[in-house]
């Protein structure tokens, strides 16, 4: 079994990367198979504290297997979709793809059950045509690679920039700058892996901000990503003050209107189609969880 990493995966240990997608392995299994070299990272074995690199490639023996992933009969929006690639409307509190914690009911779960095993694999089992990915809690447009050759033409797009996502957010706070851009390299935070922190020795990243609607304790934001690092606009946000509503893992705090998940939506995507130079623009309006937001903020 042969693994690439993304840049999402970038900045991870080896052992809890592999830990997640080896549902099958408790991480002292997966540390111990990488110590015994079963587990190579460029055909060089590493620590199981080995930090992971956009491109690497890890070559995992047959003894380390790779659990199978079900397809699931869960209901998809394809706003849009050709022969090589589809454009999905993930929904707020879906994974996009399996966890060492949680198997069932992903996106990919569903796309298994909706487009078989003709899906790009490069990213292994449990990625399955994942190209990007949004977080659990993130609602909105995701490409999707229905094979190896379009993955990595996608991919290539994103890497060289030439791929525009942007996002809307409702955050805390009013800002009164109209646009400007946030700077800030963003790096795993070593105490809680789970999170991503502002850190100088992490990746460069960048993060367009324009305001679209001010309220009174609160601004409407269109966000477009120039990096794509792992929570990066959350991050970006919390650090100057303005975290996006309801995101308690990065300080939002008390809930003030109470929808479940962070008010955050991928509604824009502009890309080159596969093969093609057909630029394709899609764009879809705010989700339920965002129009309660928006009204409430709307009537004071």
């Amino acid at each position: 079994m042969i693994l690439i990493t993304d840049e999402l995966t970038e900045g991870t240990r080896i052992d809890l990367y592999l830990a997640e997608v080896m549902p099958a392995f408790s991480r002292s299994k997966i540390q111990t198979l990488i110590k015994s070299g079963k587990i190579l990272v460029n055909n060089i074995a590493r620590k199981p504290s080995y930090t992971l690199r956009t491109g690497d490639v890890i070559k995992l023996d047959s003894a380390a297997e790779i659990a199978r992933i079900e397809p699931e009969n869960i209901p998809l929006e394809i706003v849009w979709e050709d022969e090589n690639m589809a454009v999905i409307n993930k929904p707020s509190g879906m994974l996009t793809h399996p966890t060492g914690r949680e198997t069932s009911g992903t996106l990919v779960n569903a796309l298994l059950y909706k487009y078989g095993e003709k899906l790009s694999d490069i990213n292994g089992e449990f990625r399955r045509g994942i190209v990007h990915r949004l977080d659990r809690n993130t609602s909105g447009l995701i490409m999707i690679a229905k094979n190896n050759k379009t993955h990595e033409y996608l991919a290539e797009q994103i890497k060289e920039r030439k791929f525009s996502k942007k996002y809307i957010a409702v955050v805390r706070g009013v800002i009164e700058q109209d646009e400007f851009i946030i700077n800030s390299s963003i790096g795993r935070n070593p105490r809680q892996p789970q999170k991503m922190e502002i850190n100088k020795d992490g990746k460069e990243s960048f993060t367009a901000v324009k305001v679209l609607e001010r309220f009174n304790e609160a601004t409407l934001l269109e966000l477009e990503l120039i990096t794509g690092r792992t929570h990066q606009i959350r991050v970006h946000l919390a650090s100057i003050g303005h975290p996006v509503y309801n995101d308690t893992l990065y300080g939002f705090g008390k809930v003030k209107i109470k929808t479940e998940e962070q008010v955050l939506e991928s509604y824009k995507l502009e890309f080159t189609r596969p093969f093609s130079d057909e630029i394709i623009s899609l764009e879809i309006p705010p989700d339920k969880k965002f129009q309660k937001v928006l009204k409430v903020l709307r009537e004071g």
